[in-house]
């Protein structure tokens, strides 16, 4: 069971989601969006949204730290271990309470709101499941070992960190995982499994960047202009005016024309 979950099921889940995201891209384009539901909704979603994935991203720039940058790296810069531990919990504290308001404010607004739970899909439920699951152990881990635990937290950068980095050199760590807490186990196969359905639901938009956002051209859906056309006439166009009678001046256009 140690070999399969720390020396195969890893590359299983990114497989999935390597092969599912091309797969995704090359027959479903149009269906690679949020799906957003802003107009169903949007007084929860305004705060809730920016809270969520501004706390996410920190939340992922932590995780890349200390599981990319080995524990020799810091310390040749002069970071100890326990400034290293004291920044990574209190960081990580506070990105993960932001994220965790916003993601249950989502969540709330997702499936109370009766406009937006409509709106709903097996698939929501799915990301909104095993989104749930990776973030509540993660905080549970976290709160468990770091902040509760022994003095000097659980130190992951000698065995999780170790593993995480043997994986991309096609030589898995299994060993260093086996003294690991289970909270961080379980929370490091929540997050594989999240990985490997993400191809597959509205998480896709994560890989779309807007690069050309900042530099197209507006959109106008309705003119400014006291007017019920959101265009200009055109020159030299001149309106048929109806007369009392119901009539119209000028030209009959709907006559038949000669040799007709």
């Amino acid at each position: 069971m140690n070999v399969f979950l720390w020396g195969v099921f890893p590359y299983v889940c990114l497989t999935l989601m390597v092969v599912g995201l091309v797969w995704r891209y090359n027959s479903d384009q149009y269906g690679w969006t949020s799906e957003s539901s802003q107009l169903r909704e949007s007084r929860i979603l305004r705060w809730s949204s920016p809270m969520f994935h501004l706390g996410i991203l920190a939340v992922a720039v932590g995780h890349v730290m200390g599981l990319v940058i080995p524990k020799e790296a810091t310390e040749a810069i002069g970071v100890t271990q326990h400034q290293y531990h004291l920044l990574a919990t209190i960081g990580g504290g506070l990105a993960a309470v932001v994220t965790l308001v916003g993601f249950f404010g989502l969540v709330y607004r997702r499936f109370v709101k009766r406009s937006v739970r409509f709106a709903n899909t097996k698939r929501d439920r799915v990301v909104y499941v095993l989104l749930t699951i990776p973030l509540l152990l993660g905080a549970f881990a976290t709160a468990s070992n770091q902040i509760f635990g022994p003095e000097g937290g659980y130190n992951y950068r000698e065995t999780i960190s170790v593993w995480f980095r043997s994986i991309f050199f096609f030589q898995p760590n299994v060993e260093v995982m086996a003294g690991v807490p289970l909270s961080f186990q379980l929370h490091i196969v929540a997050a594989l499994l999240l990985f490997a359905i993400w191809p597959f639901t509205r998480l896709v938009h994560v890989f779309s960047a807007p690069v050309g956002y900042v530099t197209r051209p507006p959109i106008v859906y309705r003119s400014r202009k006291p007017s019920t056309s959101a265009t200009s006439a055109y020159p030299g166009w001149t309106p048929v005016e109806e007369t009392k009678a119901g009539g119209v001046r000028g030209e009959d256009l709907s006559a038949p024309a000669h040799g007709a």
